[in-house]
């Protein structure tokens, strides 16, 4: 009798897994799936706001930020979004009416790659704990270790980059990415007027870059025997300023009250049927007609706020000197799900250290030195109670805590 073939192998079953058809879809660089909702995730290139905002920004998702008083901040962010897809080799899409793409592009942070990081975060440790090192003698011990937002960047994660804000990228990294520029001033003198879908002609015009970029290069999906996929990233400084040729910045009513929001309405359709994501900066604290601001905010998918502590009594009141401003999230996106995605932490501040730009969880000291007034320690006591109570949005006629 013959003997009965051997099993192929322990535990074998004559099931087995089909072959796909075709390769399997590369992974898009610099990109992620949230965990929590499955939406495709890039880094805002700041790892603190990443964490805020649920893990990073949503592919398809426009990222609204409200301009600090004198825009020194808000730029920051700007230009860390745009280095963010530069180190991942993401296209570049930077629009502005005010300051030349290219030298907003010759501004960028250079990274820390590799063991850089963890050199420069030692020695912004040190310079922190030596000037600090006072304050924690004088506060009770329990207080000394209160969570952070984002504690360090030698966190095991490996998403998103960090940068040093004292160094300029060189030209070599951000020339090795494709880069459109929408420069507003140019393309007045190159074209002749327009005016479509009911708008004023530099936001018809900057609708049409955008969606001749998706389109002819491969973004909307149209075209699947490309070469390996890539993200679009959109950068617009300042929309809605008078430099846009928009006047919601310099009356309560204006004009035309309806083209910056019938903008970011067709924006948003073509962001969602592609692969990019977009961060517009606005002068909020500029818009007279806070309806329209509303309407602003409803029609973007994130909504942060920066308040800087420039000009303003905060500047010099000794509760908020290791910040330079707050940071407010009026809004997340639902996405895949009925809930946004929240972060536990509402009381957002940030700090401009020497090379890096953090976002921390705000905390006040529980007491001040001796040297300070009474009615410093009863603002001490009145801030606190405040953040007791979870404040977590911006209320308009606060004292001490605007947000």
């Amino acid at each position: 009798m013959a003997a009965a073939p051997a099993p192929r192998g322990c535990g074998a079953t004559s099931f087995q897994r089909k072959a796909a058809a075709g390769s399997r879809l590369a992974a898009v660089a610099g990109t992620r799936p949230s965990v929590r909702h499955g939406q495709l995730l890039l880094s805002s290139g700041l790892p603190s706001l990443d964490c805020v905002l649920g893990g990073g920004i949503a592919v398809g998702t426009l990222l609204l930020i409200e301009e600090d008083t004198y825009g020194l901040y808000s730029n920051l962010l700007f230009k860390y979004f745009l280095a963010e897809g530069v180190v991942c080799g993401h296209d570049l899409f930077v629009a502005s009416a005010k300051e030349h793409p290219d030298n907003i592009l010759k501004e960028l942070p250079a990274p820390l790659l590799g063991d850089t990081y963890r050199n420069e975060l030692r020695e912004e440790t040190t310079a922190v704990k030596s000037e600090e090192f006072q304050d924690a003698m004088k506060i009770a011990w329990r207080y000394q270790n209160l969570p952070k937002i984002e504690t360090s960047p030698t966190t095991s994660t490996k998403f998103g980059h960090y940068y040093d804000v004292s160094k300029r990228m060189s030209p070599e990294l951000f020339q090795s990415v494709k880069q459109h520029r929408f420069y507003l001033p140019e393309e007045l003198s190159s074209q002749p007027e327009m005016k479509t879908w009911n708008m004023n002609s530099a936001y018809a015009r900057l609708l049409q870059s955008i969606q001749r970029i998706i389109y002819q290069e491969g973004f909307d999906g149209s075209d699947p025997q490309k070469k390996q996929k890539t993200i679009l990233r959109i950068g617009i400084q300042s929309l809605g300023s008078m430099m846009w040729g928009d006047d919601i910045c310099s009356s309560d009513t204006p004009e035309d009250v309806h083209s910056l929001t019938k903008f970011l309405y067709v924006l948003r359709g073509l962001l969602r049927k592609s692969l990019s994501a977009c961060i517009i900066t606005v002068p909020a604290h500029l818009i007279q007609n806070k309806a329209i601001m509303e309407r602003v905010t409803n029609l973007s998918d994130t909504v942060v706020g920066l308040e800087s502590f420039i000009g303003s009594e905060r500047e010099t009141n000794p509760l908020y000197k290791d910040y330079h401003g707050l940071v407010h999230v009026h809004q997340i996106p639902r996405l895949n799900s009925l809930i946004c995605d929240v972060s536990d932490t509402k009381d957002l501040a940030f700090r401009l250290k020497r090379k890096l730009f953090t976002i921390e969880r705000l905390h006040l000291p529980p007491d001040l030195s001796d040297t300070v007034s009474r009615t410093s320690k009863q603002d001490l006591a009145e801030a606190a109670k405040l953040l007791s109570s979870g404040c977590g949005a911006m209320a308009i006629g606060k004292k001490h805590l605007d947000f």
